[in-house]
């Protein structure tokens, strides 16, 4: 829902962008997300907004609801409508000078499901693809495709449509996001609708919005680098542009060949314009209530994982903010094993990016995915995407609709040094086991020296003790720490470990 504070903020956004309307602007026109086929949140005052004539009164009905408010001088309206409990298919009629009649209205739950690639990534192109297509009927669970779109101020609107999940659109929709909302969708036996707004190959400062990066200084300076590096790509590009179209003109005038167009910038991943993704894709979804996120990003991230720590949760604070619906569920991903295994214990920005999403949990009402086992070495979009939902879904159940299940793998609380072993404790929950009940692999110690080497590690109770006759004074302790690890720690669920270390080396 929009904050009386955003309102007149929104309602002038509304009016940057004929793609606004699906219509002629003398009639009653809507957004591309209050369509045919679309999903409301339940238990949530929803907001419906659009356009009109100037003053021009406007009235919504669904169900037995009817509501009415005035179009403003602008001719842009907005307002909620009361909660309604989980049901449908409904017809939302709104009314003013003309009738505009959204069509097969569900209620149930909302969840945005965004980031790169990974979240992008078709069904079509995932795991046991056609099985899955040809056994997608559930015209219960709806996907909403946010276009790809970039900007430099926040835009009011977007393109994209709601589509009903069956074999023939299942293809197209996210994959992540569609396993994530099958399994609600089952578990909960309510409508669910998914808003894939995701880009591939995007770092996480594309996705947040202005002020969410200049609210910490040193993000501020990120900001102002970023920028600086786009801004002076730009003007580069111009000139060349410039004296191209002075060549080209000079080329034919002489009967000569045209010297080839210049292409415009190509800003290293690391240098995109912060904010530009936010802008086009996540702020026109502001007005629709939600029940929270589902997040798959980081791989373009790997370069500078200790910023990460600061980017991740004020991408996460910024968002909350925007929305201005408290503190959402908002839940996520961490990196999967990607590259090739190595045979000694080593340094990896992979493992350091894993530990920057694991630290965001301190951030209320977070939950995460952990996905140390499902990757690929050498294909960054591992094929199974049924897995992933699987994990995002169990931390949703569990998390946000009080199921009894167990959502997460285990993690480390605690450590101890004892004699010449560290025993490491973890948070309750599934108990401690090695997958496949071969012995427990992926654990390295080091000694004041800050070398590490491979160690035994064996469970008791909650507990994993750590040794190696290599290290007789261990003092800190890593575990799955590498772009690729062979480790093996779950609990009775089946549910990995999250890597981690105990030193800040």
């Amino acid at each position: 829902m929009i904050r009386a504070s955003r309102l007149p903020q929104f309602l002038l956004l509304l009016g940057t962008t004929t793609l606004f309307y699906t219509t002629s602007r003398a009639d009653v026109r809507l957004p591309a997300l209050i369509s045919d086929n679309m999903v409301l949140q339940q238990k949530a005052k929803s907001t419906v907004w659009g356009g009109a004539n100037p003053n021009e009164k406007i009235t919504v009905k669904i169900g037995e609801v009817s509501q009415s408010t005035t179009a403003g001088a602008d001719g842009h309206w907005a307002m909620k409508l009361p909660a309604l409990k989980a049901g449908g298919p409904y017809e939302m009629t709104i009314s003013g000078r003309n009738k505009v009649v959204v069509h097969n209205v569900l209620v149930g739950e909302i969840w945005v499901c965004s980031g790169q690639s990974n979240m992008e990534w078709r069904v079509s192109a995932a795991k046991d693809a056609q099985a899955e297509i040809n056994a997608a009927k559930y015209p219960k669970i709806r996907m909403f495709t946010v276009a790809k779109k970039t900007a430099d101020s926040p835009e009011s609107a977007c393109q994209g449509k709601w589509e009903v999940c069956d074999p023939s659109t299942a293809g197209t929709f996210s994959a992540v996001g569609y396993y994530f909302g099958r399994e609600l969708y089952q578990a909960l036996k309510i409508p669910v609708g998914l808003i894939n707004s995701s880009s591939g190959a995007t770092s996480i400062e594309e996705w947040m919005p202005a002020d969410g990066m200049e609210s910490d200084p040193g993000l501020k300076a990120v900001t102002a680098e970023q920028s600086s590096d786009l801004a002076m790509a730009k003007e580069q590009y111009k000139r060349r542009y410039s004296d191209w179209v002075a060549a080209a003109e000079k080329a034919k005038a002489e009967n000569q060949p045209v010297p080839p167009e210049p292409a415009p910038p190509k800003i290293p991943q690391q240098s995109q314009a912060p904010s530009t993704l936010f802008n086009g894709m996540i702020a026109p979804l502001l007005p629709y209530s939600i029940r929270g996120v589902a997040w798959y990003q980081g791989e373009s991230n790997t370069r500078n994982p200790r910023l990460y720590r600061k980017l991740f949760p004020a991408l996460i604070s910024s968002w909350r903010q925007s929305w201005g619906e408290g503190d959402f569920p908002f839940l996520f991903v961490q990196l999967p094993n990607y590259l090739l295994e190595k045979s000694f214990p080593s340094e990896s920005s992979w493992a350091e990016l894993r530990e920057a999403q694991a630290m965001a949990l301190k951030t209320p009402k977070t939950a995460m995915a952990v996905t140390i086992d499902i990757g690929e070495a050498h294909n960054l979009h591992p094929a199974n995407k049924q897995e992933v939902g699987r994990r995002l879904a169990l931390a949703a159940l569990a998390n946000v609709y009080g199921e009894s299940v167990t959502a997460s793998g285990p993690m480390l609380i605690s450590s101890k040094i004892d004699g010449g072993s560290i025993a490491l404790t973890f948070k309750p929950g599934g108990g401690l086991v090695a997958k496949d009940g071969e012995p427990l692999k992926g654990f390295a110690l080091a000694g004041n020296d800050k070398k590490y080497v491979w160690a035994d590690a064996r469970v008791e109770g909650d507990k994993v003790i750590v040794h190696s006759s290599l290290v007789p004074k261990p003092v800190a302790v890593r575990y799955g720490w590498a772009d690729n690890p062979d480790c093996n720690l779950v609990n009775k669920a089946g549910l990995p470990a999250s890597p981690f270390r105990t030193d800040d080396w």
